[in-house]
């Protein structure tokens, strides 16, 4: 049952900007109702009570990730009603204050804006850009330092080709029905979308790994950008990729598959691990976690 906005109260909307390390999340959204499983939201909304809103806070999260997945940069937006009388809150406080009740410690808050009540974290963005990491020249996953091993998918390869990677990510670019790498479950009415950008590279060298296991050691990043993914899209083209990369399939028959529109194939089907992937950014035409 619906509530009236208190008589004088002002109902203020934000746009916050926050991080997290997924590994203990069972996802960035709220999970009702079952005490096993929690999700990055819960803990948002249960910090953002100390705000005092006349209404309760609930965040409408731009870009959902699965369990495991992590963000550097996430973005929501809530609405605060404070009392009558009582002027909106600057956007350096709801990030204080989130920040001081977050009751676990792998989220941050990053920054908050103002913005117009009819503003929508989800529909209002331009683009979303994931990042994929990967590690070469690991036989076993746990010969990985243990501080990359929730944060990387360690392959069992000395080397990838990676020319290949990267002529397969040219058949991908572009505006195509992605239906072949579309995990059942998704809530998407079309599977078209349009891939702005899909590189493959040499990643930083990890700060983690001791010298003497630095010259077999290799990290990789894979970065997609577009305005918005299907479900699980970016692990079912990693898989790909990776495949391509060690050799078991060849870029032709990326864009084959690609063609095929089936998501059901024996190699479109697998779905990279979701502790390699994080959502880099979510971007805006006015907003950003950097002003």
């Amino acid at each position: 049952m619906g509530s009236c906005p208190a008589v004088g109260s002002v109902r203020a909307r934000y746009l916050v900007f926050f991080q997290y390390l997924g590994t203990d999340f069972n996802g960035v959204a709220a999970v009702r109702g079952n005490h096993r499983a929690i999700g990055v939201q819960n803990f948002l909304e249960e910090a953002a009570k100390r705000l005092n809103s006349v209404e309760p806070v609930r965040f409408t999260i731009s870009s959902r990730t699965d369990a495991g997945v992590h963000a550097l940069s996430n973005a929501a937006h809530l609405d605060i009603q404070r009392r009558s009388g009582l002027p909106p809150f600057s956007p350096e406080i709801v990030t204080q204050a989130l920040n001081t009740h977050l009751k676990h410690p792998a989220i941050r808050v990053l920054k908050a804006f103002r913005v117009p009540n009819d503003f929508h974290a989800r529909y209002a963005a331009t683009s979303r850009t994931y990042l994929y990491r990967l590690a070469t020249g690991c036989p076993r996953p746990e010969q990985l330092p243990v501080f990359e091993q929730n944060v990387c998918w360690a392959l069992p390869t000395e080397s990838l080709d990676v020319a290949a990677m990267q002529e397969a990510a040219r058949h991908l670019l572009g505006t195509h029905d992605f239906s072949a790498f579309q995990s059942a479950g998704s809530p998407s009415t079309s599977a078209v979308r349009t891939l702005q950008r899909l590189s493959v590279s040499p990643g930083p060298a990890s700060p983690f790994v001791l010298p003497q296991e630095s010259r077999r050691l290799q990290f990789w990043t894979l970065e997609f950008e577009s305005k918005s993914f299907l479900y699980r899209q970016v692990r079912r083209m990693t898989a790909v990729l990776v495949a391509v990369g060690l050799g078991t399939l060849t870029p032709t028959q990326v864009k084959g598959i690609l063609e095929s529109q089936d998501p059901l194939g024996k190699y479109q089907a697998q779905v990279a691990p979701a502790r390699g992937l994080f959502l880099k950014s979510v971007l805006y035409e006015n907003f950003g976690p950097i002003s």
